[in-house]
């Protein structure tokens, strides 16, 4: 069975049409009939999206694994103790532990764990609990952040961007806000190196 008779027979198991798959790809409604002609085949690059939005694996869909195999299994994500700019997230050799996230979310980008430290997060997050972070090098208003400033160890905030910097927020009350102006965060620098997708507490 190939590729794509693996997806039209998992569409039509599920009950879903083509084009609510090609809407969810943003795509043609047409790409699909190219597809199974043969005329084009840039449906590969999309395999994770398509392996997402039929909750299966991508091996199955290019046929290295039976369907099911991957159900209960997930991707193990080191629990950092620190992160410290200068030094890759892959690097980190302070790592206390693992965690496991679902195939599902691995298939979004790459992630690491963090162990919380200090209360200037509660009452969200309390010092010892572990929040699963994606990395990436950019934060919206309202977003919780990993980010390094001046060289130091990672601090974990709520972001707040403003035209003439950035704000990391507490939410503890008892401690201030720290604004850094646009020529602070090039010549400290100020980096983002993650946002915070999940808050795994620890009893």
């Amino acid at each position: 069975m190939s590729t794509l008779d693996r997806i039209c027979a998992l569409l039509k198991a599920q009950g879903k049409k083509q084009k609510e798959l090609t809407d969810y790809l943003g795509i043609s409604k047409n790409a699909f009939t190219d597809w199974k002609s043969g005329r084009i085949t840039s449906y590969t690059k999309h395999l994770p999206q398509i392996a997402e939005f039929l909750d299966v694996s991508v091996d199955y869909l290019v046929g290295r694994q039976e369907l099911g195999a991957n159900r209960g299994k997930g991707v193990q994500i080191p629990v950092l103790g620190k992160v410290i700019a200068g030094i890759p997230v892959d690097a980190v050799e302070d790592i206390l532990d693992y965690e496991e996230i679902t195939l599902k979310m691995a298939a979004k980008g790459d992630y690491f764990a963090l162990q919380v430290k200090g209360d200037s997060m509660e009452p969200k997050f309390s010092e010892g609990d572990v929040i699963i972070v994606r990395k990436q090098s950019y934060a919206e208003t309202g977003d919780i952040a990993v980010v390094l400033v001046n060289g130091g160890e990672a601090t974990v905030k709520k972001i707040k961007k403003r035209p003439d910097g950035i704000m990391l927020v507490p939410t503890n009350p008892n401690y201030e806000v720290m604004f850094y102006n646009n020529t602070d965060i090039q010549k400290l620098p100020v980096t983002i190196i993650g946002k915070v997708v999940e808050l795994r507490a620890k009893f």
